[in-house]
């Protein structure tokens, strides 16, 4: 299954980092090494610093990269806790950050990590094995009006009372212990002409999934982290999947892009009101009609990146 994984926008995004060979590199989504592959085959004499929770990821990862070079340290952590774990290493700025905020191919792959709605499995989707909680707790225990909440909040689901509510009603039951015995309850939910276009259960997945992990709680900071670390012209270059984390990186790159109000629109701005960064592309970049045809997975990427400047 691993060798299956194909990383989404890998040119676009390895091409925005603007790599040199000496460069200092941090991937905070190591993930199967497929854009960390890439990029420490560039930094010959650099260095590259990868983030990942998965044991499986980080040991199948470890071995690629080792074929590749020594010069990289993979870091056992989410990478919320980023700049933390870079200066416990002596590391106070770097050249370039990347996050690819999508699942992985083996993860989604694999039935035993409970992330996929296709392929019967425990719920689990768990990033980090490690931790408490999974998605059979929050399935389980979550009440129907927190339930509601996250499947709005995070899934923007329109169906996303009716589908809680039946998600208690069938627990009261028994516990709802597998991923398509949970798309079967979804489906009850969710009137026949609304599965047409999509999967009815792929937004409450999603949801899950981001509850889980605390994916949204944690995307803001580290982002924020990131773009403290980066000395100037270096770039952070962030690949998102869905619209609610798109959102969030492009807003924290437009505040940081903002000019003062109070100068905005002088003809001769002082420098010291000028910000602290740039965006490399005004527009968002997507994958090209190609990548998507040879990797679905790819239809919702979105790449932005930015520059420090001063």
């Amino acid at each position: 299954m691993i060798e299956k994984h194909v990383s989404v926008l890998l040119n676009e995004s390895i091409s925005s980092l603007n790599l040199k060979e000496n460069s200092i590199i941090v991937d905070a989504t190591l993930g199967y090494a497929g854009h960390s592959s890439s990029i420490l085959d560039r930094i010959k004499k650099g260095y590259l610093f990868a983030f990942d929770q998965d044991s499986e990821a980080i040991r199948y990862s470890t071995n690629r990269l080792s074929k590749i070079g020594t010069n990289f340290t993979i870091i056992k952590s989410n990478f919320v806790h980023m700049k933390e774990e870079l200066q416990n290493l002596g590391v106070e700025e770097v050249d370039g950050v990347l996050f690819d905020l999508g699942v992985s191919s083996p993860q989604l792959d694999e039935g035993e990590r409970g992330f996929s709605y296709h392929v019967d499995s425990r719920l689990d989707m768990r990033m980090d094995r490690e931790q408490a909680l999974s998605a059979y707790e929050v399935v389980n225990e979550y009440s129907k009006e927190n339930l509601t909440k996250i499947f709005l909040k995070y899934g923007e689901d329109r169906f996303a009372n009716n589908i809680a509510k039946k998600i208690v009603e069938y627990r009261e039951v028994k516990p709802i212990e597998t991923t398509l015995e949970l798309v079967d309850i979804i489906k009850t939910a969710v009137p026949m002409k609304f599965r047409k276009d999509k999967h009815p259960a792929r937004q409450i997945f999603q949801a899950i999934r981001i509850e889980v992990n605390h994916e949204l709680d944690v995307l803001e900071p580290s982002i924020n982290q990131a773009l403290d670390l980066l000395k100037v012209g270096g770039r952070c270059a962030v690949i998102t999947f869905h619209s609610l984390e798109d959102r969030l990186v492009k807003n924290i790159f437009k505040e940081k892009c903002r000019i003062n109000e109070k100068v905005k629109g002088m003809p001769n701005i002082p420098k010291e009101y000028l910000p602290d960064f740039q965006l490399v592309e005004n527009k968002a970049i997507k994958p090209s009609e190609e990548e998507v045809k040879n990797n679905p997975r790819a239809r919702s990427s979105i790449l932005r990146v930015i520059e420090r400047i001063k």
